[in-house]
C-alpha cells in the first residue's frame, strides 16, 4: 500500500506513525534486524543536512570573497548590500528610527516608506543584536545562516515524506536548494533564508497533517515576506480539502485559520498607518515601481532578451525563468503532493506577474524550492558518483553566478 493518499499527503496510518497529533514526531528507525546503527553513523546522519547546506553556501561565500578582492570591494559590504541596509536600519532603530539617507528607488522618503519591508526578519535581527551585543550586520548574517540550516533539515524531512522519497532524496534536495541560482542571498542580510525555513517546516508539518503547527509557521512566514501568500494558498486549500473530506477533526479548521494571520495582520497594520486599504502595495508602487501587472512586464522582457541578449545575467535569468515553468509541469506530472506544487507555482506567479527590477526575479524564485522535489527524486536514483559530481558542478556554477551578479552586475539582488 502506498504511504500517501491521492494528494501526496500522509495517510491516517502514516500520520499516526509520525505523531498524527500536534505533539508527534518521527522516530529514528534502526538497522535491519533490529540492531542499532553505530553511534558515529547516527551522528553523521544527523549532521548531514547541515554539512551539505553549509558546504555549498560556504563555497558561494568563498566565490564572492574572491571576486570582491579582485574588484577591490568589501565582502561584508556585498553581504549587507541593497535591502540589507534597510533591514539593518529597522533592526537598529525600528521603523521610526530609519536614517533619512535611506530612500526609495526614486530618491523619495516619508514616514511610511520603511513599512515596505516586512518586520519578521529585521525584528529578529534586532533582538539577537540587542541580547548578544553583535553588530546588526553580524546578527543579520547569523540569523540567515541559522535559518538556512533549519530549512535544510526541513527539506531533508520533506524528501522522506514525498511520494517516492527517501533520506537520499532529502539530502539531494538540500544540495539543490543550497545551490539555487542567487542562493548567496540565503547568507546575506536578507529575509529569504528565514522565510524559507518557516515555509519548509510549515509544509513538512502539512505533509504530516499536523495542522496547528503548519498554520502557526505559516503565520510566522507571513510576517517575513509577502511571498507568504503562496504558503497561505497551499495550506489554506489543503485545510479546505481536509474539512470537506471530514479528516483530522478540528485541526484543519485551526490550521487554516491561523495560516493567514501574519500576512493579513501586517498588511492591515500598514493600511492603518498609511490610511490606504492597499497601503503596502501602494508603497511598493510609489517607491519601487513594483506592482501586479499580470505578467506584462515579464513577457516584454523575455521577448526583448530573446531578440537581443545583452549580458550573461540576462541569458541565465531567461533560462531560469523558462526552466522554472518546466519544473511546474514536471512536478505536477510526477504527482508531487499538490500543496507543494501549489506553493511553488504561486511563488512563480507572484514573481512573474509583477514588474519591477527583472534582474531580481532569480532571487525572488528561491522560495519556490518545492519545485525541486522531482529533480531530487530523479537525481537520487543515479549512482552516488553521478549525484556528487552533478551537485558539485551545480554548486560551482551557482557560486560563480551569485558572485558575478552581486559584484559585476550589481542589480541582481
Amino acid at each position: 500500500m502506498s504511504a500517501t493518499d491521492v494528494t501526496g499527503m500522509a495517510t491516517d496510518e502514516q500520520a499516526d506513525d509520525a505523531g498524527g497529533g500536534e505533539e508527534g514526531g518521527v522516530e529514528e528507525s534502526g538497522a535491519p534486524g533490529g540492531t542499532a546503527r553505530p553511534r558515529w553513523r547516527r551522528a553523521v546522519g544527523a549532521l548531514a543536512p547541515a554539512v551539505i547546506y553549509s558546504s555549498i553556501q560556504g563555497l558561494a561565500v568563498l566565490a564572492l570573497s574572491w571576486l570582491t578582492s579582485v574588484r577591490g570591494t568589501s565582502l561584508v559590504d556585498a553581504l549587507r548590500s541593497w535591502d540589507g541596509w534597510w533591514f539593518r536600519a529597522i533592526a537598529e532603530g525600528g521603523y521610526s528610527g530609519v536614517p533619512t539617507y535611506l530612500v526609495d528607488s526614486f530618491g523619495h522618503r516619508d514616514a511610511t516608506t520603511p513599512l515596505a519591508f516586512f518586520p519578521g526578519y529585521p525584528k529578529l535581527v534586532g533582538l539577537l543584536s540587542t541580547t548578544t551585543g553583535m553588530s546588526s550586520t553580524t546578527a543579520g548574517i547569523t540569523v540567515s545562516v541559522l535559518s538556512g540550516v533549519a530549512c535544510a533539515y526541513a527539506l531533508a524531512a520533506m524528501g522522506e515524506l514525498v511520494r517516492g522519497g527517501s533520506r537520499r532524496v532529502g539530502l539531494v534536495l538540500v544540495a539543490l536548494f543550497a545551490a539555487s541560482p542567487m542562493g548567496i542571498a540565503l547568507t546575506m542580510v536578507y529575509s529569504e533564508a528565514l522565510f524559507c525555513a518557516f515555509a519548509a517546516w510549515a509544509l513538512v508539518f502539512l505533509l504530516r497533517r499536523q495542522w496547528v503547527y503548519a498554520g502557526l509557521l505559516c503565520a510566522c512566514a507571513g510576517l517575513v515576506r509577502t511571498t507568504g501568500a503562496a504558503l497561505v494558498a497551499a495550506i489554506g486549500l489543503a485545510a479546505v480539502v481536509a474539512v470537506v473530506s471530514r479528516k483530522d477533526s478540528w485541526r484543519p479548521w485551526v490550521g487554516g485559520l491561523l495560516a493567514p494571520l501574519g500576512l493579513l495582520g501586517y498588511l492591515g497594520f500598514v493600511a492603518y498607518r498609511t490610511g490606504e486599504l492597499n497601503g503596502w502595495f501602494a508603497l511598493q508602487e510609489r517607491g519601487w515601481d513594483s506592482r501586479f501587472d499580470w505578467g506584462v512586464a515579464t513577457a516584454g522582457w523575455v521577448v526583448d532578451r530573446l531578440s537581443d541578449g545583452r549580458s550573461i545575467l540576462d541569458f541565465v535569468e531567461l533560462l531560469v525563468l523558462l526552466g522554472s515553468l518546466v519544473l511546474v509541469v514536471v512536478a505536477a506530472r510526477a504527482r508531487v503532493a499538490w500543496p507543494l506544487v501549489v506553493h511553488g507555482a504561486v511563488v512563480l506567479v507572484m514573481t512573474f506577474a509583477s514588474n519591477g527590477t527583472m534582474a531580481s526575479k532569480i532571487r525572488l524564485m528561491i522560495p519556490a524550492f518545492t519545485l525541486l522535489v522531482p529533480v531530487a527524486i530523479g537525481l537520487a536514483k543515479r549512482r552516488t558518483s553521478t549525484v556528487l559530481v552533478t551537485c558539485a558542478c551545480v554548486a560551482v556554477v551557482s557560486s560563480w553566478f551569485g558572485a558575478y551578479s552581486l559584484v559585476l552586475w550589481g542589480y541582481a539582488i
